[in-house]
């Protein structure tokens, strides 16, 4: 439309919308089928429609941008950032070698110029790649990309969701899984990881799905 500003380019405007490597509606039904609280949750939630999008590198890079910072925020200081490569995503050379100068004039944090560089120095050293991400389990993508300054289990778990698809995600330590929890089982308290896992295992093998009911829950209580 004439006169009107192109939408502000992010990280994840550039990341690729991917489809779900597995059957979604297949999933929701046997959640629904296995857990009698899940049946309701799915009834009152609507379709499963986690997205997924980029690969690897990407998701990590922003999952560590992103990380203890409000999402306005953390969105200006990643244009400031994609700005300095002509609004695309930063090499993994491109990102060890930048200046601090120019991560401190795009607004990150020491802290987080460290987890950056570690970033970049386990890709562009081969350390740490895309196709061996992609093809590792579960639990050895997890270990490869915890060996990343700054990088832990739940960013592990976000990267399993929303970047590689996997079906049987269970991110305990997400606090929105935990509220969605409480609400839905009627628990006293948030539950602790055993309780969740001991929740969850109806859902095996889509404990991703289940995890984004719980999302959705919590979400339908607050609005």
């Amino acid at each position: 439309m004439a006169g009107q500003q192109a939408p502000a380019k992010n990280a994840l405007t550039l990341m690729r919308k991917r489809a779900l490597p597995y059957d979604g509606m297949a999933a929701r039904k046997h959640i629904g089928r296995r857990d009698p609280v899940m049946r309701g949750i799915v009834k009152a939630c609507g379709p499963y429609e986690l997205e997924i999008r980029g690969q690897p590198y990407e998701a990590l890079l922003r999952s560590i941008l992103y990380q203890q910072l409000a999402g306005a925020a953390a969105g200006a200081i990643e244009r400031r950032l994609l700005a300095l490569f002509g609004d695309r995503i930063p090499t993994p050379q491109q990102l060890a070698e930048l200046p601090d100068e120019q991560f401190r004039g795009a607004g990150v944090s020491r802290q987080k110029m460290g987890y950056m560089r570690s970033l970049g120095d386990e890709y562009a050293s081969g350390r740490l790649n895309d196709a061996a991400i992609r093809r590792a389990d579960d639990e050895g993508m997890i270990e490869m990309v915890t060996r990343v300054k700054g990088v832990g289990r739940w960013t592990a778990d976000m990267v399993l969701l929303f970047c590689l698809g996997r079906p049987d995600v269970l991110p305990v330590g997400d606090l929105g899984v935990r509220v969605g929890m409480k609400l839905a089982y009627g628990l006293d308290d948030l539950p602790k990881p055993p309780e969740m896992e001991a929740i969850a295992e109806p859902w095996r093998p889509f404990r991703s799905v289940g995890t984004w009911y719980m999302w959705r829950r919590g979400e339908i209580v607050t609005l």
